[in-house]
């Protein structure tokens, strides 16, 4: 084989992470996966389609190398690869974000975010914790809290918010955070807490950029 023909197909095959990105559901399933190890049939419902497309996608990222399974009884389970699959996601949303305007404008439609100044940084969360100034809380479901969450958060998913506004101190701030800065979890969580006379902020980023900066991690679960 000639060295152009081996370089092409060394370039092929690299080309088959990016042929498995390629594909906003596939992206929203990895957004999903990084929270924690989810099944097949939970994957479906957290993305809004059938368990066999859902199957056919994650075939897709696991022959790119994105996502590796485990078998648990009749089911299925599902995982991202590895950190560096995380951080590849991570890196693809957020440069989108800077050189693609459309993504932008898609970004602020969806978010309809409160004031941008408000979110507060890792460092600022850390900082406050340490002072014990803020309540933290995970909105997102349960069962990725139980998977992985910031130490000291407790879980209230956001459905769950309303009824549950007398479990967080009426005299701190309340920081919520979520599954990252594309999900309108913790903005929607704050705007109903400041409606019910609550001060509160959401997290700049969500929860697998805080596990990726190496910062400190509870489970609930032993998986």
């Amino acid at each position: 084989m000639a060295d152009r023909d081996r370089k092409e197909q060394l370039y092929d095959e690299i080309a088959r992470m990016g042929k498995a990105l390629a594909s906003g559901k596939r992206l929203e399933l990895l957004d999903v996966l990084s929270q924690g190890e989810r099944s097949v049939d939970a994957l479906a419902r957290a993305v809004g389609m059938t368990i066999t497309n859902t199957s056919a996608h994650l075939q897709v990222l696991a022959r790119g190398g994105l996502v590796d399974s485990r078998r648990e009884g009749a089911r299925v389970r599902y995982r991202l690869a590895s950190d560096d699959a995380t951080a590849l996601v991570i890196a693809m949303r957020d440069l989108a974000r800077r050189r693609l305007g459309a993504v932008e404008q898609a970004a602020q439609a969806y978010l309809e975010k409160t004031d941008g100044a408000d979110a507060l940084t890792r460092d600022q969360l850390l900082e406050r914790l340490k002072r014990g100034a803020v309540a933290l809380v995970d909105v997102r479901p349960a069962e990725e809290y139980a998977a992985g969450h910031i130490p000291g958060a407790v879980s209230i998913p956001l459905a769950e918010i309303e009824e549950r506004l007398a479990e967080l101190p009426p005299d701190v701030e309340i920081v919520a955070y979520c599954r990252g800065p594309l999900c309108v979890y913790s903005p929607q969580a704050v705007r109903l807490l400041r409606r019910r006379g609550r001060a509160a902020r959401q997290l700049e980023d969500g929860f697998p950029e805080w596990r990726l900066a190496g910062l400190p991690v509870e489970a609930a679960d032993s998986r």
